[in-house]
C-alpha cells in the first residue's frame, strides 16, 4: 500500500480509531471513538506496517470500514491524513490534507500476515 511519503517523514502521532458509521460528507473525518493513540516507534511500527501491506484486487462488500488511523504532525491540529481500512472488501478509503487523488482508493490483501498484523494491533488496541 502506498502512504503519502512526505506525511509519514512528518507524523508525530497516530489517533486509532474505532469507526461507528461513514461520514456524512466525502473528505470528512470517520465516526468513531478514539482506542489508542501512538506515537514514537510505536507510530513508525503501524505506518511501516500500512506501507508494506501488498496490493490487492477490488471486492465487493460495499465498503464497511472498522479501524482508521488518523497521523498527524507535530502541530496536532489537523490530520495529515486518514486511513479507513475494510477488512472483508479489501479497501482502504483516504483523506486529508496530504493525500494525492491517486492514492485515495487502494485493495489491499487482507488475507496476508502484514494485514492480519495489522487487524491484531487494531483488535488488540480496542478496550
Amino acid at each position: 500500500m502506498q502512504l503519502p511519503a512526505d506525511a509519514v517523514a512528518a507524523t508525530a502521532l497516530i489517533e486509532v480509531v474505532r469507526i461507528s458509521g461513514v461520514p456524512t460528507e466525502r473528505g470528512t473525518p470517520y465516526p468513531g471513538r478514539t482506542i489508542a493513540l501512538w506515537t514514537g516507534n510505536e507510530a513508525a511500527d503501524a505506518l511501516s506496517l500500512i506501507g508494506s501491506l501488498p496490493g490487492s484486487e477490488q471486492h465487493r462488500c460495499g465498503f464497511s470500514p472498522g479501524w482508521s488511523v488518523r497521523a498527524y504532525g507535530d502541530s496536532l491540529e489537523l490530520a495529515l491524513f486518514e486511513a479507513a481500512f475494510c477488512f472483508r472488501c479489501h479497501e482502504v478509503r483516504m483523506h486529508g490534507t496530504a493525500v494525492p487523488p491517486a492514492l485515495a482508493t487502494q485493495f489491499f490483501d487482507a488475507d496476508t500476515a502484514p494485514a492480519q498484523s495489522l487487524l491484531t494491533l487494531f483488535r488488540t488496541a480496542t478496550p
